[in-house]
C-alpha cells in the first residue's frame, strides 16, 4: 500500500469486510492494527480537517435556498407570525 501511494499509483483504498457472518472481525483487525501503522508513516490522517471538497477547490459556497428566508444568526429558528390566525365559525 505504501509503495503504491509513494509511486502515485493510488490515492486511496476501499476496505470492505468479507461477506460472511464474522466479516467485521477482519475489518476491526485492519482498523486496529493497520491504520495506526499507516498513521505513524503519515500515510493516513489522524484527524479530519474542517474543509469541504468545495472549499478545497476554492469554490464559493452557494446560497442555502432552504434557510435563506430565516435569520442567519440562528438558522434553526423560524419567524413567528405577527398575529395568530383567526378562523371564522362555520
Amino acid at each position: 500500500m505504501q509503495e503504491w501511494a509513494d509511486a502515485g499509483a493510488a490515492d486511496g483504498f476501499n476496505i470492505l469486510p468479507p461477506p460472511y457472518p464474522d466479516g467485521l472481525s477482519g475489518l476491526t483487525t485492519f482498523v486496529d492494527q493497520v491504520v495506526p501503522l499507516l498513521q505513524r508513516r503519515d500515510l493516513f490522517r489522524t484527524e479530519y480537517d474542517n474543509s469541504t471538497l468545495r472549499e478545497r477547490f476554492g469554490l464559493p459556497r452557494p446560497e442555502d435556498h432552504f434557510l435563506a428566508p430565516y435569520p442567519a444568526a440562528n438558522p434553526h429558528t423560524f419567524p413567528q407570525p405577527a398575529t395568530q390566525p383567526t378562523f371564522a365559525a362555520a
